[in-house]
């Protein structure tokens, strides 16, 4: 690593007031993205704010329709909570697949959304249950907030406060895993809400998470396994790399996606 500075503000303002301050600052939450990052010297900020003492930044609360967790949550919390597994028991089931014991006991929700790693599995989670992530200056729909690979609506001194899931009458969520790393080298999210339904894929766009709309109105029918049979999405746009080409993953993309539907159909 190189030498920076360290601060561990104990208030919202100001860590926010830092990170406006900081020439080259960084937010750490769980570090599960940074830290790695710093010691391989592929990130060198010159300010580390860590938000761990700040207050009122975890925590998972229903509030009538909606899941409402705090950005500082622990996968871990949000994997094993009681509230999480009566709400969208299609979350919890998200987490638990997440990366290993170690990232789910010290990684956070807000972390996750402000990397946005192109294969990490909570952006396909907003995404398909149209979630609302609220900073310490605005709320951001998901449809608004992912632009790309690593790349978020986020603006200079904004920082994730919590994140509001509208809860679905189904949702399931599938993904096949790097056999090293646990990342999805395709994940599906698909969620049913009213009248609406929303499939967010993750790990095989080149541009990060997307939803897949031929899916979505193939579900409108009738929302079962069987509406998706044959149904692949184009090869264009999909990553291609040493773990999987664009057509296996689009491949990949169907299959997941298939059993995504069968999941949300158990509850």
């Amino acid at each position: 690593m190189y030498a920076f500075e360290f601060h561990r503000p104990t208030s919202l303002r100001q860590a926010a007031s830092l990170l406006g301050k900081a020439e080259d600052g960084r937010l750490l939450a769980g570090g599960q993205s940074l830290l790695p990052m710093m010691k391989l010297r592929l990130a060198s900020p010159g300010t580390v704010i860590d938000l761990g003492a700040v207050p009122g930044m975890t925590g998972i609360e229903r509030k009538g329709r909606s899941l409402v967790i705090g950005a500082m949550t622990r996968h871990a919390e949000v994997e094993t909570s009681p509230v999480v597994k009566e709400a969208i028991p299609a979350l919890a089931h998200l987490v638990s697949v997440l990366g290993d014991p170690a990232v789910r006991n010290r990684g956070t929700i807000g972390g996750s959304l402000a990397n946005n790693d192109p294969s990490a599995d909570y952006p396909a989670a907003c995404l398909a249950l149209g979630a609302t992530i609220v900073t310490n200056q605005r709320r951001i729909a998901a449809d608004d907030f992912f632009q790309g690979v690593f790349t978020t609506a986020l603006e200079e001194g904004e920082i994730i406060v919590k994140v509001v899931f509208p809860i679905p009458s189904r949702a399931g969520y599938e993904k096949f895993r790097h056999p090293a790393s646990r990342f999805a080298l395709a994940g599906v999210f698909v969620a049913r809400r009213g009248g609406e339904i929303r499939v967010a894929v993750t790990g095989a766009g080149d541009s990060g998470v997307f939803r897949w709309h031929e899916a979505e109105e193939a579900l409108k029918g009738r929302f079962a396994p069987k509406s998706l049979d044959g149904l692949t999405p184009s090869t264009e746009g999909m990553n291609s790399d040493i773990h999987a080409d664009a057509a296996y993953r689009a491949h990949l993309v169907g299959v997941m996606a298939r059993r995504a539907v069968e999941r949300a159909l158990r509850r």
